[in-house]
């Protein structure tokens, strides 16, 4: 298949209808699918810049442009969408208070870079090696204690506003309980919309500046700059962000009934290109969406030109000021009540990893490579050398790595579970 070739195929009525990864609709239901796309990863993508205090419009932009590349990079065999990635918004809200926005940036380009180096591993030699040093105990912990650490700046935000935030949240819990399908992959983004107007009914949302804010416009770019002391804050963020992608593309494989291991390698160098370039640029770290697999599940068409038209959707939405003014006066407590539900979703996710994996908690290696991290990462320790300082999640991770590692090499073969052997 080409880079913009698909072939057509007639909607069936049966059950059993898939649309390809090479095939479409015709057009203009290829554009409406497009538009589902755009709506599902809004909600989640547009609400990291403005927790992280970046522009919406910019991250909306690379956002845009990563997904166009990631199809490029992945030989448009791979549907998937970069929106705004969770798993930075710690270290890159330490890095803007420690040392600035441009050191923030820094490390996502940081980030970006060693995404595309373990991607070009894992395309010449395969994932056997993240297996054997990043095993799901690992990795599972390492999210968990991403999410958990998080809890904090949720309380903070919901307490400017409780009772916006004690109605988005419960719009958000409702419209997952009552609906199925594609409005219940909507529930972020419909409940923080609904929370937004009674906000505004309640005159909590300064409208000055999106009055003020052009139709038409640029978004607001930002260079980076390096600064040593805060890329430990990162490299947990990688480890996150391996784990999205391998899970996302399998899942992907698993749907389409497509042996997507060979492209796993430029997946995982796709997302570290978008997230250089985002970096670059004053955006926010990218990865691939489970809401968007979401929405292939609900609608079995997993064609790549749906994607196409997202991004392209997305980059136009970013052109008009007016948009990002508007996303930037989403009253805190609106994001109080939706970061409950996110924040505890990145935690749940690394216990997912676990389960799916059939982690044995039975063994000590795997109780104190859980159990050490999580208290850290949720207290939030920290510990400074020189001019380095290392977080709660930094911490974490290393304990993480530190703990089960040392135990295998210095514990009984009893201890470790066959599956991880």
């Amino acid at each position: 298949m080409s880079a913009l070739s698909w072939k057509y195929v007639e909607p069936r009525g049966d059950a059993q209808f898939v649309v390809a990864p090479d095939e479409r609709l015709s057009w203009p239901r290829t554009i409406g699918i497009g538009a589902q796309h755009v709506v599902a990863m809004f909600g989640a993508t547009f609400l990291v810049p403005v927790l992280t205090g970046f522009p919406p419009a910019t991250t909306l932009l690379f956002s845009g442009v990563g997904t166009i590349l990631f199809l490029v990079i992945t030989g448009n065999r791979l549907p998937s969408y970069l929106g705004s990635s969770f798993s930075v918004i710690a270290p890159v809200t330490a890095a803007v208070a420690s040392h600035g926005t441009g050191s923030a940036l820094g490390g996502l380009v940081a980030v970006g870079l060693l995404l595309i180096v373990i991607g070009a591993i894992v395309h010449v030699v395969g994932t056997h090696w993240l297996d054997v040093s990043l095993p799901p105990v690992v990795t599972g912990a390492i999210v968990a204690l991403i999410g958990f650490n998080l809890a904090p700046a949720a309380k903070n935000n919901f307490e400017k506003g409780p009772l916006v935030g004690i109605v988005t949240l419960v719009l958000l819990v409702g419209t997952l309980a009552f609906f199925k399908g594609l409005i219940g992959r909507l529930a972020i983004f419909l409940a923080v919309v609904l929370g937004y107007l009674l906000a505004l009914a309640l005159g909590e949302v300064d409208t000055a500046a999106i009055a003020a804010a052009p139709w038409i416009g640029l978004p607001h770019f930002q260079t980076p700059s390096f600064n040593l002391a805060v890329l430990p804050l990162f490299l947990p963020a990688v480890i996150a962000l391996v784990a999205e992608n391998i899970g996302h593309v399998k899942s992907v494989g698993q749907m389409t009934g497509t042996d997507l291991n060979p492209v796993m390698g430029r997946a995982l160098a796709a997302d570290g290109v978008a997230t250089v370039l985002a970096g670059a640029g004053g955006g926010s770290a990218t990865t691939t969406y489970a809401e968007n697999i979401g929405v292939m599940a609900a609608t079995r068409i997993y064609s790549t030109a749906a994607y196409w038209v997202a991004a392209i959707v997305a980059v136009v939405l970013s052109l008009c000021p007016k948009v990002g003014a508007t996303i930037s006066a989403i009253p805190p407590g609106v994001l109080g009540g939706a970061t409950i539900v996110l924040y505890g979703l990145v935690g749940v996710l690394g216990i997912r990893i676990w389960l799916t994996n059939h982690v044995d908690f039975s063994l000590p290696v795997n109780q104190m490579t859980a159990a050490i991290p999580l208290i850290i990462g949720i207290a939030d320790f920290t510990w400074q050398i020189g001019s380095l300082t290392f977080t709660g999640i930094s911490l974490g991770a290393i304990a993480a790595l530190v703990v089960y590692h040392g135990m295998r090499l210095l514990g009984a073969p009893s201890q470790i579970s066959p599956r991880e052997d």
